[in-house]
């Protein structure tokens, strides 16, 4: 107990008998060194990038995507395992050129920031459209695999745009659920390859359905899924009034079901989907209309982030026996699509046993599913069907990185007893509140750790008691709490972790944090050739009590972190969240959402070119939402400054000057501002109403010369 006998070797001072246990300064009680799980014991070591990729387990959830690089910065491999190493891309490097003023050659735009990464978008559908064409291929299957991506996961114009481009050589289609989602499915394919599936998912009214099948007359390979039976009527009437011939599937309710969080939509008793009985009525009623050719698409869903290749195989072999019936009863069956369910590894456990990471590859995954149903159609010699999936989180994922800095950080020093101190606070103790304190004197110098910290909870409560009743001063309240934690600290009980401020909203930016516990990789972006000396929460900007960040992945209450320096920024990344946190961030507080900017690797003196930067939302943005008026609330407050003033010339030139100031105010974002961005013109971006651009065709070239690069930026309004 060498943080006790320091107190006890101070029994030397001239205190009162009981007194001299605590009469050391507080500088003279260690607390306990702060472990950092993760990585090896390097204590006395040279830490290295190499030792925080290991701590921040940034090679399991980040391969091969991101790497600690030689600089201690995280780095984007675009391109997956075949990137080459000048074509990472330095997340700080991006900050850098985005939060820079533009007199700086930077873009002047606020944090937090959403990064995209087309690149990687790419990747992910090469790679899996390479995982379906190599089991298919390898397992001698007779038909393809035509993909489709949810438009619910990320519904951004340009990811939406970018994965319609990106998978038109392979027929990547649109999945929709919704009447706006299928406005902007049928837009963006009208661009894409006429193979590509749009499927229309969800529960559907006449005028969705109308809207599907005028997508069908605009030759767009339409298929309309009936979610409910009722709705196999409007589909029917409605195709007849529009002389369109559907294609028609069904969503089926499998007995396959997973015990996750994710699973919860799937088995008899899921929110989608028809029974065996209700998708037999279906087949008998389109017989009836002469419509049972229609019925071409069989779809299930057994929940996200399905864990292990056995559920997965379990699930499909059951929906391909499902299918063999529909041909059987004389269906012109030929597409299964498997809905969603393809998991990513958010922590990097590889564990099938976890909901958020997932015991397989890709090429593992697309395996499992061809070979299930391969063997039920050989079985039953059914024609193999031609194989669609929704995976929507493992496609976008990956591409989208949320950076946001830490503003300051809580400290738990109490200020330092001298023997001074301790002696004036104790001669103020009422008779039986300094009873108290010889106990805890007494059971410190005998080495009773926890009778120790029950006197020091016993002094500590009744000198609040003291307090409430008016017979204790603040001072000596004070050096009661000063007295408690040095305690704790020497036995070795003081919670090591501190509270980091970030300039965030977890509720618009990660709301699937605090609406269902999920987990994301939260590390620093840079410094890691530094090792982190100390552990910490985060808590965000709202007014909340909910609005921190507690857990983070590996099952920790608390992240490793650097100590923040005097004015240096100090910025953290939030990874494999391009699926869902931006559609489901609302505006809690009236925080709205973070700037965007769009990165693609270039061969350029930086290895990368923003080719669109937009601001985030303004504070007048984010009122208009909520049906407030910016610009009559900005009239409103210039009448009542000039009320206030009484209209005196003199102060002429003070009223345009706070005139500004409000309007200013209603044109930047909420967050917190940099004295850099503060510097900047940000009043030249109104909202979301304009952007910064290069050619996306031509920034390659434009890159050749770090004066070129900064020449090739201009300002549009959208």
């Amino acid at each position: 107990m060498p943080a006790m006998a320091c107190c006890v070797d101070a029994a030397a001072a001239n205190f009162p008998p009981g007194h001299a246990a605590f009469a050391a300064s507080d500088a003279s009680i260690l607390g306990p060194t702060v472990p950092l799980s993760g990585a090896t014991n390097v204590e006395g070591s040279h830490w290295s990038p190499s030792l925080s990729a290991a701590l921040y387990r940034v090679d399991g959830w980040g391969g091969p995507y991101f790497a600690v690089n030689a600089s201690g910065n995280i780095s984007v491999r675009p391109y997956g395992t075949a990137t080459m190493a000048h074509q990472e891309i330095d997340l700080m490097k991006i900050v850098k050129k985005v939060s820079d003023p533009k007199h700086s050659g930077g873009l002047g735009l606020q944090l937090p920031l959403i990064v995209r990464l087309p690149d990687v978008l790419k990747n992910r559908l090469e790679s899996l459209q390479s995982a379906f064409e190599l089991a298919v291929g390898a397992q001698g299957y007779k038909a393809h695999y035509q993909g489709v991506y949810p438009v619910k996961c990320n519904q951004d114009r340009f990811v939406v745009e970018d994965i319609v481009r990106f998978g038109s050589p392979f027929r990547f289609g649109l999945e929709a659920g919704s009447k706006p989602e299928l406005l902007l499915a049928m837009s963006c394919l009208c661009k894409g390859n006429p193979e590509s599936l749009l499927v229309c998912n969800g529960f559907k009214d006449a005028e969705y359905i109308s809207l599907a099948l005028v997508a069908k007359k605009l030759a767009l390979n339409t298929v309309i899924v009936l979610e409910q039976e009722e709705e196999l009527d409007l589909v029917i009437d409605l195709s007849k009034k529009l002389c369109v011939r559907p294609v028609i599937g069904v969503r089926a309710k499998l007995r396959t079901k997973h015990s996750g969080h994710f699973g919860s939509t799937s088995g008899e008793k899921g929110k989608f989907g028809l029974t065996t009985t209700q998708i037999l009525r279906v087949v008998r009623k389109l017989d009836q209309v002469d419509m049972l050719d229609c019925l071409q698409l069989l779809h299930f869903h057994i929940g996200s982030q399905i864990p292990s290749t056995a559920l997965l195989a379990d699930g499909v072999g059951e929906a391909a026996q499902v299918y063999c019936e529909l041909v059987r009863l004389g269906a012109h069956m030929q597409v299964i699509d498997i809905g969603g369910g393809l998991g990513i590894d958010y922590d990097g456990s590889k564990s099938s046993e976890s909901d958020i990471s997932v015991g397989y590859s890709l090429e593992e995954y697309a395996s499992a599913v061809v070979q299930a149903i391969q063997f039920v159609c050989d079985r039953r010699s059914v024609k193999h069907p031609v194989i669609c999936s929704e995976s929507g989180r493992a496609i976008v994922s990956h591409h989208s990185v949320l950076i946001f800095e830490a503003v300051s950080a809580s400290t738990y020093q109490s200020p330092a007893l001298s023997q001074f101190d301790l002696q004036y606070f104790v001669d103020g103790l009422p008779d039986e509140v300094r009873a108290d304190y010889g106990n805890l004197s007494a059971a410190a110098i005998k080495g009773e750790h926890e009778t120790c910290l029950l006197y020091a909870d016993q002094l500590k409560q009744r000198c609040v008691d003291q307090f409430k009743e008016g017979s204790l001063g603040m001072e000596q309240l004070a050096a009661v709490d000063g007295l408690c934690d040095m305690v704790s600290k020497a036995i070795g009980t003081a919670d090591p972790v501190r509270t980091y401020h970030v300039n965030l909203s977890v509720f618009t930016s990660i709301p699937d944090f605090w609406g269902i516990g999920q987990l994301f990789p939260i590390v620093p972006i840079h410094r890691h050739d530094q090792r982190p000396s100390v552990r910490g929460i985060l808590s965000d900007l709202t007014c909340d009590s909910d609005g921190k960040i507690d857990k983070f992945i590996g099952g920790e209450a608390s992240l490793p972190l650097h100590e923040l320096e005097g004015n240096g920024r100090y910025y953290m990344g939030m990874f494999l969240g391009g699926a869902y946190e931006e559609a489901l961030g609302g505006l809690h507080n009236l925080f709205g959402g973070p700037s965007v900017v769009r990165v693609s690797q270039s061969d350029g003196p930086h290895s990368f070119a923003v080719t669109r930067a937009v601001q985030g939302p303004s504070c007048g943005d984010v009122l208009r939402v909520m049906q407030h008026e910016p610009e009559l609330m900005f009239e409103t407050l210039k009448h009542r400054a000039e009320e206030c003033d009484g209209g005196r010339s003199s102060s002429m030139a003070s009223n345009a000057a706070l005139a500004s100031s409000l309007a200013r105010s209603f044109h930047n974002m909420p967050y917190l501002s940099s004295a850099a961005a503060s510097s900047c013109s940000l009043t030249a971006i109104n909202g979301n109403n304009g952007f910064y651009y290069c050619n996306e065709d031509d920034y390659n070239a434009a890159a050749d010369s770090a004066a070129a690069e900064d020449e090739q930026w201009s300002y549009c309004c959208a």
